[in-house]
């Protein structure tokens, strides 16, 4: 693990390294302007959190955490929205630093249960969640671009 890691809150002025971080995490090139609305209103709202990993260079991904109070839970369940860490520092340790502050957030916030939906297409991501200690139990089912 790089030593010289810190984590932060995200900030307005990250909004560049967070467009292209979820720009190469989907493989398309998002409308910036609407992302740049959802990313401003997103970070502002005291209910999610949202996290950065950067060296003194650069920054090395970022993860966000969305929580809501739920009927079938009956308290309050986070669920990981986006979680992305550059090529270059994979397998370094820089996501897991990323996770055990999602995880102390959501100890001190007494959560019921933390959340992460990773695409099929991403195969890898099964591995690398249980290895970070979730566990598959549930399918999530969508329908996308309703008009």
């Amino acid at each position: 693990m790089k030593s010289n890691v810190q984590i932060r809150k995200v900030e307005k002025q990250d909004l560049d390294f967070v467009y292209k971080a979820i720009c190469e995490l989907e493989n398309e090139i998002l409308n910036f302007e609407v992302f740049k609305e959802i990313f401003e209103e997103n970070i502002s709202n005291p209910k999610n959190l949202y996290l950065m990993a950067e060296n003194e260079n650069e920054g090395l991904g970022f993860i966000s955490f969305h929580t809501q109070n739920l009927l079938h839970h009956c308290g309050l369940v986070g669920e990981i929205q986006e979680f992305f860490i550059y090529q270059n520092y994979r397998s370094q340790g820089v996501g897991r630093q990323l996770i055990s502050e999602v995880l102390d957030y959501a100890n001190q916030n007494n959560l019921k249960s933390i959340e992460v939906t990773t695409n099929k297409r991403r195969v890898e991501n099964v591995a690398i969640y249980e290895n970070l200690g979730f566990t598959l139990s549930h399918n999530k089912f969508t329908i996308n671009r309703i008009q």
